[in-house]
């Protein structure tokens, strides 16, 4: 496959290549270095159909044209990606030294940003080539590169909330109860494609005491009635991400299982109500943390309030304790405070929130209070 399913045109890569070479210069960086992966689809709208041994590497560098590093055998397709009109092409055939073919574009004592999902020997490679250069991981040089939406990227991941929001409303009339975890897990997964998901990351069902495992895999236990059952579900819509999250419960709840997920859905709301500009991320989690922690259920949120959204299902920026990056309109992240009981069970609510000029808005809209099933 060359390129993604949204609505983008060259000059729209054009832009983006510009913006990421500017903050590139700003983080006292050299450029940047982008192998395949969600980082280079994002910038080029190419994504290679698989990633191999032969060198594929974009190169951003302030004030020079932005070059793609390509094998000869795949040039062709690179050539058809949406942005390529926007970048040079330099192919490499096979017996030929990529790494001295990418050398010559760089500084040769230069800092780069590279891409985290780069192979370890296309890095050392690069590195044997130019030993005077150094390079960091583009998460920690460039945390925020993706994290600000614009507003076709927004509308993407709308509609992909839009898509799970569906999924949920037909997942809640199928049968729980007498059915394998892997039986619902199957079906969810089914209703993203059948809403236009192209790729489904991830369909947990924790049922009863695997629900107090916040990354629990599907397995085969039968779920039972009386059981809480923890859903989270998302993959990716027209190349951009859904994630969401419900607790639901097979017939009528205990007082106990009714209380704590209230607690929940009440720190959800602390979360989301904590969005705005300019508020750190860390604000984020400290206002769902404190709801849970002043019930005395402090101990059983063992995880951070959220994680960013985009091209990736998980990406920053992160709502957690000591992160102080503020939060800026077009972002867009996961709001999941969670509770978890071992052996017992597990409550977790979850929406998508983008930050908008003066507070938040949700990409998931259905309910946050108990759903009963059967």
């Amino acid at each position: 496959m060359t390129g993604t399913a949204a609505p983008f045109a060259a000059d729209d890569y054009r832009a983006r290549m510009e913006r990421a070479a500017r903050s590139a210069a700003e983080a006292g960086l050299a450029g940047l270095l982008v192998a395949p992966g969600p980082d280079l689809v994002w910038l080029t709208g190419y994504a290679p159909t698989a990633a191999t041994e032969r060198l594929t590497l974009l190169v951003l560098a302030p004030g020079q044209d932005p070059v793609l590093v390509v094998p000869t055998l795949e040039a062709p397709d690179a050539a058809k990606a949406v942005g390529a009109s926007a970048l040079t092409l330099r192919d490499w055939t096979d017996g030929k030294d990529p790494y001295a073919a990418t050398a010559a574009l760089l500084d040769t004592g230069g800092r780069f940003g590279i891409s985290d999902n780069t192979w370890a020997m296309h890095l050392l490679g690069l590195q044997r080539a130019l030993p005077g250069t150094s390079y960091a991981s583009l998460t920690e040089a460039l945390p925020m590169l993706r994290a600000v939406k614009d507003p076709a990227e927004l509308e993407l991941l709308a509609a992909a909330g839009a898509a799970a929001d569906a999924a949920f409303e037909e997942i809640r009339k199928v049968p729980f109860g007498g059915r394998r975890e892997s039986e619902v897990a199957a079906d969810l997964a089914g209703l993203l494609r059948r809403f236009g998901h192209s790729q489904v990351d991830f369909t947990i069902v924790a049922s009863g005491p695997n629900g107090a495992n916040p990354h629990h895999e599907v397995g085969d236990r039968v779920i039972e009635r009386g059981d809480m059952v923890v859903l989270d579900f998302g993959g990716l819509r027209d190349g951009y991400g859904s994630d969401t999250s419900r607790t639901v419960h097979v017939g009528e709840p205990t007082d106990e299982e009714r209380r704590v997920h209230d607690l929940v859905r009440a720190a959800q709301e602390a979360g989301f109500a904590a969005v705005r500009p300019g508020a750190a991320c860390q604000e984020v989690d400290r206002a769902a943390r404190a709801v849970i922690a002043d019930a005395g259920y402090g101990e059983y949120f063992i995880h951070r309030t959220g994680h960013g959204i985009g091209v990736t299902t998980h990406e920053p920026p992160y709502m957690i304790e000591g992160e102080e990056q503020p939060l800026v309109p077009g972002m867009c992240f996961s709001v999941e405070p969670g509770v978890y009981l071992p052996g017992r069970f597990g409550v977790r609510i979850e929406d998508i929130v983008t930050v908008t000029e003066n507070g938040g808005r949700r990409l998931n809209d259905t309910t946050r209070e108990m759903v009963i099933v059967d």
